[in-house]
């Protein structure tokens, strides 16, 4: 049992050592331990940091993508190595590495294909109050979105199956732990949630820039994984009610007409009309949507056999991926 270690990293060169003396060397269950650097572009010496520390395996990318595809281009390299569970930590020191083993244990014990920290954001008191708040909120929208019961919904602190990792597609640049949540409730993955302990932070956060950052860019992948995975409810939901108003209005204007007082009320026909026509339109909309959602799942099932084949190939010798390249 190969377990991968994977953290991404941007400009992180004062923070990293730090994080990588404390990951665990060994685990019960795990027969080998690896990790694996994603460097997002960094301007300062984080690679070199890297090397000095003996990371066994540096992903470089060539300009900064964002954490979103820092994460997704770790998880293919950790394919490639032939990793069976994929952890994924921040280089800022924010997750004790001790709890590692605490992520790791639901999988060995084949209870869990993905197991996320839960920080108790309710409780965490170097989070500031509106952070706090910002993110309770969002698990329980994402948890409504995905249909799982989801404490901490931002919690990077995650443990993945190898075939969870297969079928993982990335598409946001800003944060994938919405957009993966999100992907596992639509794909029945089994999820477990398991408490842990954040370590003081080093430095302000990179993604919770603002409050208005922070709820636009969270809504947007919010929206649109939920128009992906279940785009025919969403827009079927909003063509019914409008179709519901305007039958009201059409009714109400029907009724006033048989007993002989619709003659002033062609504002409501006309009103009636508007509502039942964009009603039609917006189920025709779901309908679309819903067929660019079941492309999506033919793309993810494409990509899921192309990554199965990469790593055939690499436990057969024809490919790989070279320790600290």
């Amino acid at each position: 049992m190969k377990l991968i270690i994977q953290i991404p990293c941007f400009n992180e060169a004062e923070i990293l050592p730090k994080t990588l003396s404390q990951l665990p060397k060994e685990i019960s269950g795990i027969d080998q331990i690896e990790t694996l650097v994603v460097d997002d572009g960094s301007k300062d010496n984080t690679v070199a940091v890297a090397h000095e520390q003996g990371v066994d395996h540096i992903v470089h990318l060539p300009r900064h993508f964002g954490l979103a595809q820092a994460y997704a281009r770790g998880l293919d390299a950790s394919l490639r190595l032939g990793a069976d569970i994929i952890v994924n930590t921040d280089a800022d020191n924010q997750y004790p590495a001790e709890d590692i083993e605490k992520l790791v244990r639901p999988i060995l014990e084949g209870q869990a294909e993905m197991v996320i920290g839960d920080r108790g954001v309710r409780s965490v008191t170097h989070f500031p109050m509106h952070k706090r708040v910002l993110q309770i909120m969002g698990s329980r929208v994402v948890s409504a979105t995905a249909g799982l019961a989801i404490p901490d919904a931002t919690s990077g602190f995650r443990a993945i199956t190898r075939q969870v990792a297969l079928e993982t597609m990335v598409l946001s640049n800003y944060s994938y732990t919405l957009e993966t949540l999100i992907q596992a409730g639509a794909k029945r993955v089994r999820v477990v949630f398991v408490p842990i302990e954040t370590n003081p932070p080093e430095r302000p956060s990179r993604l919770f820039q603002s409050i208005r950052s922070y709820l636009v860019n969270s809504s947007v992948t919010i929206m649109r994984s939920f128009a992906m995975y279940r785009a025919l409810r969403i827009f079927t939901g909003i063509s019914l009610f409008m179709l519901l108003i305007g039958a009201i209005i059409g009714g109400r204007f029907v009724y006033y007409y048989l007993i002989g007082q619709g003659g002033g009320m062609v504002q409501s026909l006309i009103l009636a009309a508007v509502f039942l026509i964009a009603g039609f339109v917006t189920f025709l909309i779901g309908v679309i949507a819903d067929l660019v959602s079941f492309n999506r799942k033919i793309l993810e099932e494409v990509l899921f056999r192309l990554r199965k084949r990469d790593a055939a190939q690499v436990e057969d010798g024809q490919d790989t991926l070279s320790p600290q390249g």
